[in-house]
């Protein structure tokens, strides 16, 4: 999966070449690399100096999401990307970020590295897709770092899961700030890793996780979610699975860590399965067992 209408991709990157840069008032997009040269202060953003990747600078408000688009079209491609997106203060932005494979059997690894800092009173609304072939190797590793008053909805879904997908995300919070994020994996003959965290580091920060995890036809799941208060705080984990056939696991690892008294920390965890009930009151209605199962799951998925 992959966007063929370059004119409305802010950053385009098929194998380790860049397609095409569109930028617009008030942004700044280039290659890492080439951000690491023309802004030294952004060197103590990226783990290491990048090889490839993606530099967004929002300075200005805009009217429409900006879209980034990085796929693989060659086979044994290894891409190790360092990204980083900046958005300045009291500003309101949407973002739309795809990564995939071309085709169904290239044999490839993406690894992606990379930092989202929410200045002051900012928000921030991503969905993040990803779309791989049945050998590919995936690992998304992002840290967000909200400032005051920021606010975050973060959405990552995958619409074909890899052969092995390992995923880590961090979520930093400052005074009063917010993250909403719900991270949807409906997974195939694929070994699945899964460490979210939430850092709740200042009074009045609040935030949410929400997993919805699917597994079928010999996958392996594990989901290790974490919030820290270190402040005054609230949180939440939503943490659900449902398994499809016998030959697939998922774990479910919830975790609350609180340093502070008057925080206020939850979690709910659930692991369960198709009802027969139900896959049955549908074929009552004229499906097939298989759409039965792809209603249902559709449903679970849904948040």
């Amino acid at each position: 999966m992959v966007t063929k209408d370059v004119k409305n991709v802010n950053y385009w990157q098929v194998d380790h070449k860049i397609r095409n840069i569109c930028e617009t008032k008030g942004v700044t997009i280039l290659s890492s690399p080439e951000a690491w040269e023309r802004f030294k202060w952004s060197r103590k953003w990226f783990e290491k100096k990048p090889k490839e990747g993606y530099f967004i600078w929002i300075k200005e408000q805009i009217a429409f999401p900006l879209l980034t688009c990085v796929s693989i079209a060659s086979e044994r491609i290894h891409q190790d990307l360092q990204n980083l997106l900046i958005i300045e203060r009291n500003l309101n932005i949407n973002l739309n970020g795809t990564c995939s494979s071309q085709k169904r059997n290239l044999n490839c690894e993406h690894k992606a590295q990379g930092k989202i800092i929410l200045r002051e009173n900012s928000y921030l609304k991503y969905n993040h897709i990803h779309s791989w072939g049945q050998r590919d190797i995936v690992e998304p590793d992002y840290e967000f770092l909200l400032e005051k008053n920021s606010k975050l909805d973060y959405f990552y879904k995958t619409l074909f899961t890899p052969k092995q997908l390992k995923i880590n995300t961090k979520f930093y919070l400052s005074k009063n700030s917010s993250a909403n994020t719900k991270i949807v994996t409906d997974c195939i003959q694929t070994e699945t890793e899964i460490k979210d965290t939430l850092i709740l580091k200042e009074k009045g920060a609040s935030g949410q996780v929400q997993l919805r995890l699917v597994g079928r036809k010999n996958s392996k799941i594990l989901a290790y979610s974490q919030i820290l208060a270190e402040a005054k705080s609230k949180g939440h984990l939503d943490c659900q699975g449902l398994i499809v056939d016998k030959d697939s696991i998922i774990s479910l690892d919830p975790k609350l860590i609180c340093k502070d008294k008057s925080a206020q920390l939850t979690h709910e965890a659930s692991i369960g399965r198709i009802s027969e009930e139900e896959l049955n009151y549908l074929r009552m209605r004229g499906l097939s067992e298989q759409e039965a199962i792809n209603l249902i799951i559709n449903g679970f998925l849904s948040i």
